[in-house]
Parts: C-alpha cells; structure tokens; sequence
C-alpha cells in the first residue's frame, strides 16, 4: 500500500538524485560559461556562437566521463526504490 509518507519519501528521493546526477553537467557548462565570458571581456569579442561550442564540448566530455556515476545512481535508486515499491515488496 502507497501511503502519502512513502510517496512524499519516493518524490524527495528522486529529486536528491536527479540533483545529484546533474550536478556534474551543469557546473561544467558552468565553469565553460565562465571561462568564455572571461575570455570575451578580456579580449572583446562578442561572438554570440562562441559560447555555444566551448560549453558543449565540455558538457559532452563531461557527460562521457560521469555517465557510470548517473547510470550507477538511477538504477540503485530504481532497484532499491522503485521496483519494490511498484512489486509490493
């Protein structure tokens, strides 16, 4: 039986990890935001296209390098969470 604190516990969960898994995309995009726009004020260029390469390059490099962290993550919190809720378990 789903009561209203399991469900509340299950949503408060989910949200802890899918906070945890974007973390590492979006302080990359953020640093590589950063860094453009330093790299901008400083040289004067105001390219709207150059910020858009640098920080997908980084947030795919990033994604690459922590996706068996995220793919760890939401499948321990299926697998411990969500399977036995929906089984009855």
């Amino acid at each position: 039986m789903l009561t209203e604190t399991i469900f509340f516990d299950t949503l408060r969960q989910g949200l802890w990890v899918a906070t945890i898994t974007s973390v590492p995309i979006l302080s990359a995009a953020l640093l590589a935001g950063v860094g453009v726009g330093l790299f901008q004020a400083l040289t004067s260029i105001q390219e709207m296209t150059l910020t858009f390469v640098p920080k997908l390059l980084a947030i795919v490099a990033v994604f690459w390098i922590s996706m068996s962290f995220m793919t760890r993550t939401l499948v321990d919190f299926f697998q411990n969470l969500i399977i036995p809720i929906i089984t009855g378990g």
